[in-house]
């Protein structure tokens, strides 16, 4: 049985030792046993969770989602269909998220255009980016700013006032 500190525990787990203490005071990690000098002691078990933990959260499992990762880990009469069905919740989650991520993307990259074509260069007060961020968004009237996709889960197609300035 190995005797690690913490700073050894979170070499091995790749981790950080403000982790380690915060994961301890969740209880998601047990508390460690102290030397008589007040220091923490580990061992291989320790490395084990915490590596397990780690990849979880690696994986954008919540706090809440690993904690029942942990205890499926520890109950023998618990389902393994119970970890593939939290995986699952969690999948459908990620693939909302790249949906809005794609739709962001879509919203930025349009930015971008819209300053190449009609600003490209000039006064930063007359950017057409830093124009449209600074209006509320278009409430169908063809007035406002462009209407981020990825709040409101529908594309926006609202039309934008174009800077006529001259570009030199």
């Amino acid at each position: 049985m190995a005797s690690l500190r913490i700073g050894a525990l979170a070499a091995r787990a790749r981790t950080n030792a403000p982790t380690i203490r915060y994961y301890e005071e969740i209880g998601l990690l047990r508390a460690a046993d102290r030397r008589s000098s007040g220091q923490r002691i580990y061992d291989d078990a320790d490395v084990k969770r915490l590596t397990f933990i780690r990849r979880c959260r690696d994986f954008g499992f919540s706090i809440e989602q690993v904690r029942s990762l942990v205890g499926l880990a520890q109950d023998r009469r618990r389902s393994c269909m119970d970890a593939r069905d939290l995986a699952q919740h969690h999948l459908a989650a990620v693939r909302e998220k790249l949906v809005e991520l794609q739709a962001l993307e879509r919203n930025i990259a349009q930015f971008v255009v819209t300053c190449e074509t009609s600003c490209a260069g000039g006064p930063g007060p007359d950017c057409v980016i830093l124009d449209d961020l600074s209006r509320e968004p278009d409430d169908g009237d063809g007035r406002g700013a462009r209407r981020p996709e990825h709040l409101h889960g529908v594309t926006t197609t609202g039309r934008r006032r174009r800077n006529t300035r001259q570009r030199s």
